[in-house]
């Protein structure tokens, strides 16, 4: 068998239970607050402690399966989350639901392990739709909000959360079996890999757009199920299948996500996905009627998926080299998005008696997010200009409308033997061969000026003495009003193969 055939499926199932078991605290809080007495601050603080737990643990994890593989870290994770498992089935008590749910994080921290593995067994052409086929994964937590409840409503929410045990043992047992022993390993220090990512501004702004996108699903997946029931009277099962599809079409807008990304620019993606947070935050800070709040909500559902998606398709732009350590911190802050907005909700309606406040922050940050995509979008147009222009095989030589020199490339270096800082600030007579004459150069000036262009022949010396022969493109760069700002020349070096051309004197 072809293990790699099968790790995509094997993985994305492997993150559906791991999801699952993840959000069992919130899918049955509504059952669990009967049984067991809890303020509205206990009752935040019981769902947002696995997203805590489960967001710091996705750098670790993310770093040990570069080193040890998928295989042996879901199969390890499985194992560890029977025990909150069991516990948590047990518990009768605030303090027990807070450790049996700041383990139960375990289930989120998986999300590391396909984010790092499946990349390997794919072109980068293909990694966007890869993670965000991935990403799916968060269907699980569908699966626990809406199925949890029901399940509960017939056996009980204790025995609800014993059963998730027994598909914890299946797929630990069918990941030990299928998962890929032959994982090509990654091996250098955590702090290393840290040191490696930490220095680049990139990483930091993914780490902020994740913190909004997977920090506004799980926010929103954890929030709505309480709030439906306490503010619009819902039943559980009604809040429960309501908040599954919100988490349905988030999961489901994720492959679309990273399939756009490959296809698109995922820069523009994520403006209209920003666009999108900004005004269902400010629709939702109005208090709108159920009809509006399922709009809004359905947006927030729609963006988040589609932005979970894209940013995963940047990450290997940046970090080829480092994929696991920079998954892991960029879905760590993801997950810290999902952790801290429901306590900052509950603390500002407990200050102010709405979510008003809290829903417009929101919108804020999206906005800001907006603002950044934006610049780095521009950034990585002149970024890609630069890069071309450093990597040309022809020499490159920018200068201002007074003919003085702005910037070259490394071909200009290697053709004329001047480093860059030699020539900036003086004109190209620095080069002047003294071959032609003063009516060649007047000649050349009046075409520049008359048509934006010159190409020809011309001789010039480098810094050695030496006279080569070149083939030159000068070309004015005009700004949107269509005056000339810059001068571009373009040569190559018609005498290398030739050989070396004696030095003349330079004529006066």
């Amino acid at each position: 068998m072809n293990r790699s055939n099968i790790q995509l499926p094997l993985q994305t199932g492997s993150l559906t239970l791991g999801f699952m078991v993840w959000v069992i605290l919130s899918s049955l809080i509504a059952f669990i607050k009967e049984s067991i007495a809890l303020s509205p601050s206990q009752l935040t603080w019981v769902t947002a402690t696995p997203v805590l737990f489960g967001s710091i643990m996705r750098v670790p994890v993310g770093y040990w399966t570069n080193r040890f593989g998928a295989r042996k870290l879901f199969t390890l994770s499985f194992i560890v989350l029977l025990l909150p498992v069991y516990w948590l089935s047990r518990a009768d008590s605030f303090g027990d639901l807070i450790i049996g749910g700041l383990f139960l994080g375990m289930g989120g921290a998986v999300f590391s392990v396909g984010v790092t593995s499946l990349p390997k067994y794919y072109p980068k052409s293909r990694h966007g739709f890869v993670n965000g086929i991935y990403g799916m994964g968060n269907l699980g937590t569908a699966i626990s909000t809406f199925g949890a409840p029901v399940l509960a409503n017939q056996i009980g929410w204790s025995k609800t959360i014993l059963a998730y045990g027994a598909l914890l043992i299946v797929m630990a047992v069918v990941m030990f079996l299928l998962g890929d022993r032959e994982e090509t390993p990654v091996r250098a220090s955590l702090m290393d890999q840290i040191r490696g990512v930490a220095g680049n501004s990139k990483l930091w702004l993914l780490c902020l757009f994740y913190f909004l996108t997977f920090g506004s699903f799980v926010a929103f997946t954890v929030y709505l199920p309480n709030f439906l029931v306490s503010s619009f009277g819902l039943t559980k099962v009604d809040a429960g299948l309501r908040t599954a599809g919100f988490i349905a079409l988030a999961t489901f807008m994720r492959p679309l996500g990273g399939y756009l990304g490959d296809k698109f620019n995922p820069f523009k993606i994520l403006m209209l996905v920003f666009v999108g947070l900004t005004a269902a935050g400010v629709l939702l800070s109005f208090a709108p009627s159920m009809l509006w709040y399922t709009i809004s909500c359905l947006t927030i559902a729609l963006c988040a998926g589609l932005g979970n998606g894209t940013i995963f398709k940047l990450v290997p732009m940046y970090f080829a080299k480092q994929a696991g350590i920079a998954n892991g911190i960029i879905s760590a802050m993801g997950g810290l998005g999902g952790f801290f907005p429901p306590l900052m909700l509950a603390f500002l309606f407990k200050l102010t008696g709405h979510y008003a406040i809290g829903f417009m922050a929101m919108s804020e940050v999206a906005l800001a997010c907006l603002i950044l995509i934006v610049w780095m979008f521009f950034q990585e147009k002149l970024g890609l200009s630069a890069r071309i222009i450093e990597n040309a095989v022809e020499g490159i030589m920018i200068t201002d409308t007074t003919g003085h020199i702005r910037s070259v490339n490394a071909a200009f270096t290697q053709i004329t033997g001047y480093e860059e800082h030699e020539v900036v600030g003086k004109t190209p007579s620095i080069l002047k061969s003294g071959i032609q004459g003063e009516d060649f150069y007047r000649e050349l000036w009046d075409s520049l000026r008359q048509d934006g262009s010159w190409q020809g022949e011309i001789w010039n010396r480098r810094k050695g003495g030496d006279v080569y022969q070149e083939w030159l493109t000068i070309s004015s760069v005009k700004n949107d009003a269509g005056d000339v700002m810059l001068y571009s020349g373009m040569f190559s070096d018609l005498t290398r193969k030739a050989g070396k051309i004696k030095a003349e004197p330079i004529k006066e």
